[in-house]
């Protein structure tokens, strides 16, 4: 079995510093727009999620890069429990790791967002 972990730490106020002119943009570029939906544009929401993104990119071993923002998607189950779907480069990397199942855990406090993405398969 092969166990993969990654985590991220930020400050929410970098998302409330972006300047308004640039915002949605960046908005658009990094979340997708069922993540967006969820988020209402709450800056602690938003900044777990870009936490999560980061997370699971290392998780991958990948950071972002050779995955896009956009790729993985953390999102919402009705209970509030958070979960990725992969898509495109993020879902061929997983594969190819031969990683099927992953676990994601958020928290926003204080100004700061945290999240850790474990995932584990058969390499």
């Amino acid at each position: 079995m092969s166990l993969k972990c990654g985590v991220d730490f930020i400050r929410t106020n970098r998302m409330e510093a972006i300047r308004p002119a640039i915002r949605q943009r960046f908005i658009q570029r990094v979340f997708t727009e069922r993540e967006q939906a969820q988020a209402r544009d709450d800056n602690e929401r938003l900044s777990a999620l870009f936490a999560a993104k980061e997370a699971a990119s290392k998780a991958l071993g990948t950071g972002i890069g050779k995955v896009n923002w956009r790729h993985i998607e953390v999102l919402h189950r009705p209970s509030g429990e958070p979960y990725l779907e992969l898509h495109a480069q993020a879902k061929k990397v997983a594969e190819a790791r031969g990683l099927t199942e992953w676990a994601v855990s958020l928290s926003h406090e204080g100004g700061f967002a945290v999240a850790m993405v474990v995932a584990q398969g058969q390499p």
